[in-house]
Parts: structure tokens; C-alpha cells; sequence
């Protein structure tokens, strides 16, 4: 069989980086996309993934990498979505423009990472897109609206996504981290109040292997003490 290709974009050393290490094990070609490229030599290093360099809030560079990718190593048949940005403070205070930043980052690149990939994936007939959301996708906390409005459309956009491309054979499916993810390097013995990036990549690839009469389109992922 050939095998599968993951396209991670807004790929870093957290989560991003345990999703490349459990997809490469289990045998998957694995690209990796950032507005930064050269922060992931390391990880491409330690497991043969591909690296790209993509802003995703630019409509030309999703649509050349979704390109690259499928020349590169093959058509994605899982592409993961994990940007996000925010601006705190009063909302009287907030500047507009690092408004306009978090939503262009946070959500229309999720739109425009998606719509290249449904392309792909509608002509193929099949593709799983995972979206990383956070508390902020269902709960607006106080001093961080430009978050919950990123997150929350986001989220609007999965959901209308699973109900448009589900029955095409596209499985969509949008994830709420609600907690902190534990940082690279920080030990885990005790710490049970963050939660686990190997933990939420192990959930992130059991999404994309289900069975399609039983597929999930929102899962909520959070340390067995966090209050909701």
C-alpha cells in the first residue's frame, strides 16, 4: 500500500511535533509547514519530515504548498490545522489591528488551508482535516475577546465543513484543548494539570482512523482535573 501522507501546518515543537513523531511511526509521510521553516531542522531531522515555509494567511502560499506537497511526497490525506493567535487586554483597549492579526491567523487561515485541501481530497474521493481548537472555541473568557472570535469562527467553520464534505467521504474533525499542553521538556510525573501532547496526538490519529459509520466531528480533550 502507499503510504499515507500528514501535512501539519503551523507546525512548532509542541503538539505539532508529537503529531510528526506518531505519524512518522506509524508510517506516514509527514510534511511539515510554518511561517518559519528553519525552527523545525531539528525535528525533520530526527524524523525524515519534509519542511516548508507558508504564511497561511496568504491565499498564494496555501495554494503553493498544498502544490509542493502533493509533487513532493503525494496528495495529503490528512492535513492537520494548528494556528492560532490572540491579543489580551480591556476590549476598550484592544488594537485592531492585533485583532485583524489573531482572526487572519487563527481562522481565515483555517479556512484557506482547508479549501486547497478539500480541493485535493474532493478529486480523490477521500481526506481527514483536523483542527486544533481550545477553550476559547466554545467559552469567551474576559480580556481575550480576539481569541474567542477566532476560535469560535473556527469552530462554525468545521462544523458547517463535516455537514457539507461527510457525506463526500472527507472526514472533518475539530478538536477543543481545554487546558494548558504541557511544554517540550517539562517532566510528567505529577503533573496532572496539563495535558499531554503525545496524549492529544494519539487521539488526533485515532480521529483519522475511524470508521466512517461511526466518525466524530468534535472531540473535547482535557486533564481528568480541569474544571468545565
Amino acid at each position: 500500500m502507499k503510504k499515507e501522507t500528514a501535512l501539519i501546518v503551523g507546525a512548532g515543537q509542541g503538539l505539532s511535533a508529537s503529531l510528526c513523531r506518531l505519524f512518522v511511526k506509524e508510517g506516514m509521510q509527514v510534511a511539515l509547514a510554518s511561517r518559519d521553516p528553519s525552527k523545525l531542522d531539528e525535528l525533520a531531522d530526527q524524523t525524515g519530515a519534509a519542511t516548508y515555509g507558508c504564511d497561511a494567511t496568504e491565499r498564494e502560499d496555501v495554494e503553493r504548498l498544498l502544490e509542493a506537497v502533493a509533487q513532493d511526497i503525494g496528495p495529503p490525506n490528512v492535513v492537520v490545522y494548528n494556528p492560532s493567535y490572540r491579543v489580551r487586554g480591556p476590549f476598550v483597549d484592544l488594537d485592531p489591528e492585533g485583532v485583524r492579526k489573531a482572526l487572519l491567523i487563527t481562522s481565515f487561515g483555517g479556512f484557506l488551508v482547508a479549501q486547497a485541501a478539500a480541493r485535493q481530497m474532493l478529486e480523490r474521493g477521500s481526506g481527514t482535516m483536523l483542527f486544533t481548537g481550545a477553550s476559547a472555541s466554545v467559552k469567551g473568557y474576559p480580556q481575550s475577546a480576539s481569541f474567542a472570535m477566532g476560535k469560535f469562527a473556527l469552530r462554525g467553520m468545521c462544523q458547517s465543513l463535516a455537514r457539507e464534505l461527510h457525506p463526500k467521504n472527507i472526514h472533518i474533525a475539530h478538536f477543543v484543548i481545554d487546558g494548558g499542553i504541557r511544554p517540550p521538556g517539562q517532566a510528567s510525573a505529577g503533573d496532572d494539570a496539563m495535558l499531554s501532547p503525545d496524549a492529544i496526538a494519539e487521539t488526533y490519529l485515532f480521529t483519522h482512523r475511524q470508521d466512517r459509520s461511526a466518525w466524530t466531528w468534535e472531540i473535547e480533550l482535557r486533564p481528568w482535573v480541569e474544571a468545565f
